[in-house]
């Protein structure tokens, strides 16, 4: 008789979840960014101003705030990640390899996908204004759909805390989340006390605390408290989020609203913490029917298709969006109907299915840069070019969603590129410093034979 032996830290990740996929993760990650999809397409209310485009938000209507308590997915996004990273980085370490080729592999696919984006919407601009299109429309377009980097930095980010996470998390389990959640709240205490610019110090706090969430789930630490017990985590992090915007200075919106003097989501609050606790515990109680639901043959086909693709849908859609909306106010001189309108509700299903049929092309055409595999690029990775590279890439990204693809008009053919372009060859320079295999340079050991022969020359 044999006795059970407890299972090292290091691989309760893998332990946890067993081999394969889980498929709660999937479906956590394809569920939120195609709700991320189809909240985007339905958001903007577009009029026109002569040739220029008015955008407003659906969400600003009376009321609508209440959606964006379920609506607001984007700290279930970055808890999916890092337990996935998790998961991986176990898997990897299980395997013998180390931190920086680990991180190759999740560089490549966070960044190559942007690198098709950059390639047609850099030029794209310069034509449409040779084209005769109106500068307003185009300017709009150029500077929105690139505003998503954001996640993508957040994300590399976040991939490159995770040896570091997921080691401060076997040492100190839970109450790594202390120090984050007590810090977020003292960087907001800050923020409103009158110092705004402190409150972007919690795009680290707070995404890193949720994504600390994401590695505890992976070791395995919530598989035990049950139905009733995951519910009751769910409804205390809903009282707690719904006392922050009660009796504190929060906003009850959990996403920006135009013309909002604060808003939850940029810079992030501990309200997004106090929601994905509250979305999360709600989640593993439902997780056997979710489970059984992800498991169904045409769910099971859905999440193989989008879950390996969920970076190009969400690269992309915007991109979609801009094709709808370019075609119905300035190809048919029309707007969208009045929000949550009778007419608005009616044209709603066939305005995604539209949009859908674009995003379609557009995954089809550039998904495979995606799923393409790394593992060329795996081997002789060198930390300090891994590291370096995604600095690069992430200041890149970070440039092309402040500013955009967004042309100055009236400035010469110059300016409407220069700027974007800069931004675009930090990706790239990033991207291939980070992925291009380097020789590893070893030293010899005094007294090998290697050492003598390295002397006498």
């Amino acid at each position: 008789m044999t006795t059970p032996t407890a299972t090292p830290p290091r691989d309760r990740a893998a332990a946890a979840h067993g081999r394969g996929r889980d498929v709660l993760l999937d479906l956590i990650r394809s569920g939120a960014i195609a709700l991320v999809v189809v909240q985007h397409w339905l958001m903007p209310v577009i009029t026109r101003d002569g040739d220029a485009l008015v955008a407003g938000n659906a969400l600003a209507a009376p009321g609508a705030w209440v959606w964006t308590w379920a609506g607001q997915v984007m700290p279930l996004v970055f808890f999916a990640s890092g337990a996935a990273g998790a998961i991986s980085w176990a898997r990897t370490r299980d395997r013998g390899g180390d931190a920086a080729g680990w991180l190759v592999g999740r560089v490549h696919r966070l960044v190559l996908p942007v690198a098709a984006l950059v390639v047609v919407w850099l030029p794209l601009p310069v034509l449409l204004l040779a084209l005769g299109v109106p500068g307003q429309p185009v300017h709009l377009a150029a500077s929105t759909v690139p505003q998503l980097l954001w996640f993508l930095v957040v994300q590399l980010v976040l991939v490159a805390l995770t040896p570091l996470t997921v080691a401060l998390h076997r040492r100190f389990g839970l109450a790594v989340l202390v120090p984050l959640v007590v810090g977020a709240a003292a960087i907001d205490a800050l923020r409103f006390a009158g110092v705004p610019l402190v409150g972007y110090l919690n795009a680290v706090l707070v995404w890193v605390a949720v994504h600390q969430v994401g590695v505890a789930y992976a070791d395995g630490r919530f598989a035990t408290p049950g139905r009733r017990g995951a519910a009751l985590v769910g409804f205390t992090g809903l009282a707690a989020t719904a006392a922050l915007v009660g009796f504190g200075p929060y906003p009850a919106s959990m996403i920006g609203m135009p013309g909002a003097p604060v808003s939850n989501m940029s810079p992030p609050t501990l309200c997004l913490v106090t929601l994905a606790i509250a979305q999360l515990g709600l989640l593993l109680a439902l997780r056997p029917a979710l489970v059984r639901f992800a498991s169904s043959r045409p769910v099971a086909a859905g999440l193989a298709v989008l879950a390996p693709r969920t970076m190009t849908v969400f690269l992309w859609h915007m991109s979609a969006l801009v094709v709808g909306v370019g075609v119905l106010t300035l190809g048919f001189g029309s707007h969208t109907p009045d929000p949550f309108g009778p007419v608005w509700l009616a044209g709603a299903p066939l305005w995604i299915a539209g949009l859908l049929v674009v995003l379609v092309v557009l995954v089809r055409a550039f998904g495979s840069l995606e799923t393409r595999s790394a593992a060329a690029a795996r081997r002789g990775a060198s930390p300090a070019a891994v590291y370096a590279g995604l600095v690069l890439a992430a200041a890149g990204m970070l440039g092309l969603a402040a500013r955009g693809f967004a042309p100055h008009v009236d400035a010469g053919l110059l300016a409407v590129v220069a700027e974007p372009a800069a931004w675009s060859a930090l990706v790239a320079v990033g991207y291939l410093l980070a992925t291009r295999p380097f020789p590893r340079v070893t030293v010899p050991r005094a007294g090998t034979p290697a050492s003598r022969r390295a002397a006498r020359a």
